[in-house]
């Protein structure tokens, strides 16, 4: 038996030694696998837009003529020389070419710019970036002002700093009629907010919306409720739903201090003596842009004596309001012209007899100078009756988020 098998042994190695010298088989050879060939590998790379550069200088520091690029992007209407500086092209090359086939730029936080080549010819078109909203609430506790309790309080994980800056501000706009915030605001008061914090495709943060708000000043609670009024316009309205704009803003500028008040016999600093001063002075800084309080028409925009640069406001119910020694005046502002409350009508100036920049502001009651901080402007409008029950739902679910410990918070 042991015999036997070594005998088959030997005949199977013979046979096998005998088609491999002949290169014939007995049975069908599967076909050799090809080799895997990568054609369309691409690299990537980056350049930057510098000052003052042209974007056909970056163009042809990357291999790319400026002629046909130019024509792409004419034909998605944005011109070459409206590019800002700073701005990061990313190239696309296949490999072992040269030009780039495509290039791709963020244009603005909501669009990104791509340009293709196909057959030697550039195609440009403008693609969305995608942004969705999530809300957050965030409160805190104020020691020195709302925007140093906020950067102080938020993390850059939940908001950016340049974010946070503009949520202070935006804050600020929502209180604008009842709140000083240069004035009123005192260590320990409280504020909590729900905004919207948008997120991009790319995972970038920024401010969306402020939804809902309570300030507490002094122990007293302000609050306020984001809603679309009558018109169908976003507004804020308090918790009985009264608007929480006023006719009158409480100041028409960012200022640092007030350095001088109403006053029947205030000493004058440039001409001495005692006269009588029938506005406020607020301290700010050359170039602060200078709102109108009111809704109102445009009396006069000029030079006038010793106020340097005025602008007078006509409001209703005999009201008129004077901004003086304004540096220059905003692109529009003429005699006879509309401004809306909130619109920039100059910018804080020294011209006149002033010693330093500052706002010069005066509220008149029929030719009357009253000080603005103590005339009752009353509350603001109601919500319309129709809209009543719409808003108290709206009311309660924001203040309920308002008080949630759900919600991302910041403690």
């Amino acid at each position: 038996m042991r015999r036997l098998a070594l005998l088959l042994s030997a005949i199977v190695v013979i046979a096998a030694a005998t088609f491999a010298f002949s290169g014939e088989w007995p049975w069908q050879r599967l076909p050799a696998a090809r080799p895997i060939v990568v054609t369309s590998a691409v690299r990537e790379s980056a350049d930057t837009l510098h000052r003052g550069e042209t974007l056909s200088a970056l163009f042809a520091r990357n291999n790319l003529g400026g002629a046909e690029i130019g024509q792409a992007l004419a034909t998605i209407g944005l011109e070459a020389r409206r590019l800002r500086e700073g701005l990061v092209f990313h190239f696309r090359h296949r490999s072992g070419e040269v030009e780039p086939v495509a290039v791709m730029v963020r244009t603005s936080p909501d669009e990104r710019l791509q340009l293709v080549r196909a057959d030697q010819r550039w195609t440009g078109e403008r693609l969305p970036v995608a942004w969705h909203a999530e809300s957050i609430r965030i409160e805190g506790t104020i020691d020195y002002s709302l925007y140093d309790a906020l950067d102080r309080t938020v993390s850059d994980a939940l908001l950016p700093g340049p974010e946070r800056i503009r949520l202070a501000w935006d804050l600020a706009d929502v209180f604008a009629w009842s709140v000083d915030f240069s004035r009123d605001i005192q260590t320990g008061d409280q504020f909590s907010v729900v905004v919207e914090r948008l997120v991009s495709e790319e995972g970038e943060l920024r401010l969306g919306r402020i939804l809902a708000s309570e300030l507490r000043v002094n122990g007293k609670p302000l609050t306020a409720f984001r809603f679309h009024d009558e018109d169908g316009k976003p507004s804020f309205f308090d918790t009985e739903g009264n608007a929480l704009r006023r006719a009158f803003l409480v100041a028409p500028v960012e200022f640092r201090r007030i350095s001088s008040g109403l006053n029947r016999a205030r000493f004058h600093p440039v001409l001495g003596g005692y006269r009588a001063h029938n506005g406020i002075d607020y301290s700010a800084v050359s170039g602060t842009p200078v709102r109108a309080a009111g809704d109102g028409t445009i009396v006069s925009a000029g030079r006038s004596g010793g106020y340097g640069n005025l602008v007078e406001i006509r409001h209703k119910n005999g009201i008129t309001t004077r901004y003086a020694h304004l540096r220059s005046f905003a692109q529009g502002v003429r005699g006879g012209s509309r401004v809306r409350q909130g619109d920039v009508i100059g910018y804080v100036g020294s011209t006149g007899l002033s010693t330093a920049p500052h706002l010069h502001y005066e509220f008149r009651v029929n030719g009357t100078p009253r000080d603005p901080r103590r005339v009752d402007l009353g509350n603001g409008q109601p919500i319309a009756p129709r809209l009543r029950g719409a808003f108290e739902l709206e009311r309660d679910r924001l203040g309920m988020m308002l008080r949630a410990r759900s919600l991302p918070i910041v403690d």
